[in-house]
């Protein structure tokens, strides 16, 4: 297994996800990580993450951004963040997102009946009360106005292809609807154009075909979403996904607009959760011993999940197109509070793998609550000193698993590995699951259980 230098940072590529107007979450998310509170000359600050720990795996250099790649709505935040580093002025992010955003909604009120309704029409579609009409049949293609909007906010004559590797890579999927081949526009082997960005973005049934590069493309949705093996390229030691469609659902779904709407989620998931397990299995590989003399590293793979708001599920898959100025805010605006959560989970994982009890006890909320179960020894609702040191105790014990992805959401999650032979009740390696809810980066609630199968 490759290990970075303990004297730099470590390399952290980007992968934001497609979900049109519930993109305007990933904007959120790159602004508060892109911030000049968080971020300092391109490298996340360590200091702010209170880095540094003794068993050589995680650097006291924070974390440098080596590349992003996103799809659809994804390409377009992934685009602007990329042009701020590029520039040499990572803090410049927020306004270039704020303001494409600020751009891309219906603010007017024309513009806000006719966003109310496209988004009718949209959600009859679905549910089969009005017949679907192709973009061709529209006296308008709207692609026009949308590379008028990503011109005002990116100065494309300045990007040239970087074939040296000087600057972070950028990657944007999409696919040749003719040869049903996927294409990912890579930074590093051509020049990124207005009309890359407009294929990535061309959902079918609003927009016609983009044709460019000797292609005829449709939404990157169909293809890599977001590509993720390109990112690989650059021999990132994290990789961060920001991901837009739910993994999971509580409730089955019922009527016609649940179905197609969750459709749409699980179909946006595909090919992600192929590549992400791919590199997961790399990883179990090469910390076996199994790979040997292969050029692998280890990549480590942690998921910020968009927690979708239950409102926006009353118009279904139609929701992804609405441009309500009030409802982009909100979305953004959890995503910069996700970020934080983020940032915090990043401090309490630190911590608890310096298995320094003190790091970890700095890091809970004084009156944390620990609840506990097989695997692990049963604890109901301990609260407090006592909660405390039951957590100093368990991360001398349970190591957290990398090689297996870290969700973040609501909560935190982490795969770990008990020490010792594997408990009666738990899983034949001695696998278990850590849950943390963070606020203000101090973990508030601790759930420790079986590790999903």
């Amino acid at each position: 297994m490759t290990r970075p230098s303990p004297a730099g940072p470590r390399r952290v590529a980007i992968a934001c996800q497609g979900g049109g107007s519930h993109t305007a979450f990933t904007a959120g998310v790159l602004s508060r990580l892109l911030d000049g509170g968080v971020l300092d000359g391109g490298v996340l600050d360590g200091g702010v993450l209170d880095g540094g720990v003794p068993d050589g795996d995680e650097l006291d250099g924070g974390y440098e951004i080596v590349g992003l790649s996103g799809t659809s709505g994804g390409a377009v935040c992934a685009l602007l963040a990329w042009t701020a580093l590029c520039e040499g002025d990572p803090r410049a992010a927020r306004t270039l997102l704020d303001g494409f955003w600020a751009d891309n909604s219906a603010s007017s009120p024309l513009d806000s009946a006719a966003n109310l309704w496209l988004l009718w029409a949209s959600t009859m579609q679905s549910v089969g009360m009005l017949p679907a009409v192709s973009p061709y049949h529209l006296p308008v293609d709207g692609l026009d106005q949308f590379r008028d909007l990503l011109t005002r906010w990116v100065d494309f004559d300045r990007v040239q292809a970087d074939t040296a590797g000087e600057r972070p890579q950028l990657v944007i999927g999409a696919v040749d609807v003719l040869s049903g081949r996927f294409r990912a526009f890579d930074s590093r082997a051509e020049k990124i154009t207005p009309d890359m960005i407009l294929a990535s973005a061309a959902i079918p049934t609003v927009f016609r075909t983009v044709h460019t590069d000797g292609g005829a493309y449709w939404d990157g949705l169909f293809s890599q979403n977001p590509p993720v093996h390109e990112l690989l390229r650059t021999k990132p030691d994290e990789l961060w996904v920001i991901q837009i469609n739910p993994t999971a659902r509580q409730d089955e779904p019922r009527t016609v607009l649940d179905i197609t709407d969750r459709r749409n989620e699980l179909a946006g998931n595909l090919s992600l959760y192929q590549e992400l397990h791919g590199i997961e299995v790399i990883d179990r590989l090469l910390a076996e011993g199994k790979l040997v003399g292969v050029d692998y590293k280890q990549v480590t793979v942690r998921v910020l999940e968009f927690a979708r708001p239950h409102s926006s599920r009353l118009m279904g898959p139609a929701s992804k197109l609405n441009r309500d100025a009030r409802f982009l805010r909100e979305l953004a605006v959890q995503g910069e509070q996700q970020a934080v959560e983020f940032l915090g989970m990043l401090a309490f994982e630190r911590a608890w793998r310096s298995r320094d009890a003190e790091r970890v006890r700095a890091i809970m909320a004084p009156d944390v609550e620990l609840t506990s179960t097989a695997p692990f020894r049963a604890r109901a609702g301990l609260r407090g000193a006592a909660a405390h040191e039951e957590i100093a105790e368990l991360c001398r014990t349970a190591r957290m698993d990398l090689t297996r992805k870290q969700l973040t959401r609501e909560r935190a999650t982490w795969t770990v590995r008990l020490d010792g032979p594997a408990p009666a009740g738990g899983s034949a390696d001695g696998r278990g699951r850590i849950e943390a809810e963070i606020t203000d980066r101090r973990v508030t609630r601790l759930r420790l259980g079986p590790a999903p199968g």
